[in-house]
């Protein structure tokens, strides 16, 4: 047995000789006996009583990346390895939701084992997040991730608080849960309060929920499980995560003392997550879960493309850069992307620009627009503009109407055509477009990356989720024994560093 597998999972005895501490496994009845660690397991990070209602053997969540990036494959070898995956349903149609739920449920439903689908925040049409929820309902899904949310909609409402009932020990039940990511305080109190009393009118008006689970909904929090989400790819606010998860956890107990709650939320924390070190930090924090995606992306199971992936595997912490956001372009909301090899985060604030500057094509000057078809959308704006109209006309005829009246809102659609092109083709693998590629995604992959460096998983090829989740757990446990033994004044300086190795399950 190596030594890091001895200071993990052997109780250790610490003596005292000559002034100097050491460890062993064995009682030492030569030297003074000082402290005693126990045994530790992967298994014993985060919070017990999280695993155990999530049914998980690690405290270890994989984030939800849109675009089916958080494929089932991914999510399913996530969950076989013991922890919990949510599927990327964001950008996605429902008919493509449904067969995705369809597969976890054969695969990991019939085994008793937990995932959870994405729900994102819809500005422009907040009907299809009642619509994505009804499907999840349907379809007996029991846990959601709500991303880029900015206060509590009737759709999150109606699936944390559809089914909750009363138990015979006259405790409420909820047989759905939300997972709230928050990077704002005032988002993770929105989802930490009972929900508003006019949306649950609402609701029961409606025929949404009964009046019954109306009544119980206004004594619980809409979320019990908020991930403080930091620095991540994708839409994010670029927050450091250790002052964020610090101000979501007061937040938290603030609320709890406020509505005087039976439970305590799970508090998790996502974003700059990719090395032992950085999940060992999270849980000193106090963090019940991990959350990890950026690092999940160069994954083998992931559903993005090869080329993509080998992009990713070159990714270093400096290699990032925000972007403007296709859904949220109007707004001048914006995501973090890899900016390695494409020149996708230029040209798109450079449209948001433009945007900005002009109230409709015809006033943007001919030059411009002949250098636009040019570099950035290879064909003429008139014909973009015919593929935007037939896609609309189809999903949403609404942004049509608005166009009509509103030539600046055309421009936006226009420009938005490139910003969701430039994301649908590195999951392509679009060798014609590579320069365009947007990848979402955020520094812990290129800390991992350094970690797994001639390793076997400094190759993309070898990154299973399954080798990569396990590896960092140890690694993790690794490294807080190590911490461990220097709190207790043992010199750690000669112990060598964990490497990524194969481990089985």
């Amino acid at each position: 047995m190596n030594i890091m597998s001895e200071m993990l999972r052997k109780a250790h005895y610490l003596y005292e000789k000559d002034s100097h501490i050491f460890f062993d496994t064995k009682n030492n009845i030569n030297n003074r006996f000082t402290g005693l660690l126990p045994s530790l397991y992967p298994e014993f990070l985060g919070s017990k009583s999280f695993k155990s209602k999530n049914r998980i053997r690690f405290a270890y969540v994989s984030g939800a990346m849109a675009r089916g990036i958080a494929s089932e494959k991914l999510v399913i070898e996530v969950a076989r390895h013991g922890g919990m995956g949510f599927f990327g349903s964001a950008g996605l149609s429902l008919q493509r939701i449904e067969k995705a739920i369809d597969i976890l449920n054969a695969e990991l439903g019939s085994k008793n084992l937990s995932f959870g689908v994405n729900l994102i925040r819809n500005l422009k049409d907040p009907n299809a997040e009642m619509k994505q929820v009804s499907l999840f309902l349907h379809k007996g899904v029991k846990n959601i991730e709500a991303a880029a949310f900015t206060e509590v909609t009737p759709a999150v409402i109606y699936f944390a608080f559809k089914g909750i009932y009363v138990n015979s020990q006259n405790q409420i039940v909820r047989p759905n849960q939300v997972f709230a990511k928050v990077s704002h305080e005032a988002v993770a109190t929105s989802f930490l309060s009972p929900p508003d009393q006019l949306l649950l009118n609402n609701l029961v008006q409606q025929g949404y929920l009964t009046i019954q689970e109306a009544f119980l909904a206004a004594k619980i929090p809409v979320s019990e499980n908020i991930i403080a989400e930091a620095d991540s790819g994708g839409h994010t606010d670029n927050r450091p995560a250790f002052a964020l998860f610090s101000v979501i956890k007061y937040t938290a107990k603030k609320i709890v003392k406020k509505y005087n709650y039976s439970n305590f939320p799970f508090v998790g924390l996502a974003g700059g997550l990719g090395t032992p070190e950085g999940l060992c930090a999270a849980f000193e924090l106090g963090a019940d879960f991990v959350v990890l995606g950026s690092v999940h992306q160069s994954c083998i199971e992931s559903g993005t493309s090869g080329m993509a992936k080998k992009i990713l595997e070159k990714a270093q912490i400096s290699d990032y850069t925000m972007t403007a956001a296709a859904d949220m372009f109007e707004e001048g909301v914006r995501v973090q992307v890899l900016k390695r090899g494409t020149l996708m985060p230029m040209r798109g604030n450079r449209l948001y620009e433009l945007y900005k500057q002009y109230d409709s094509l015809e006033a943007i000057p001919q030059s411009i627009k002949n250098d636009l078809e040019k570099q950035i959308f290879k064909v003429p704006l008139e014909q973009i503009w015919e593929q935007t109209h037939a896609y609309f006309k189809i999903n949403e005829p609404t942004q049509l109407d608005e166009a009509i009246k509103n030539p600046k809102h055309k421009l936006a659609l226009i420009f938005r055509w490139y910003l969701g092109k430039s994301n649908q083709w590195p999951l392509e693998g679009n060798t014609e477009r590579k320069l365009d590629f947007q990848i979402w995604s955020g520094p812990a992959l290129g800390a991992f990356n350094a970690w797994a460096k001639d390793t076997f998983l400094d190759k993309v090829e070898n990154r299973a989720v399954g080798q990569v989740m396990l590896n960092l757990l140890e690694g993790t446990a690794y490294c807080k024994r190590i911490q461990q033994l220097r709190s207790f004044g043992v010199s750690i300086e000669n112990i060598s560093e964990y490497t990524p190795r194969l481990l089985q399950l």
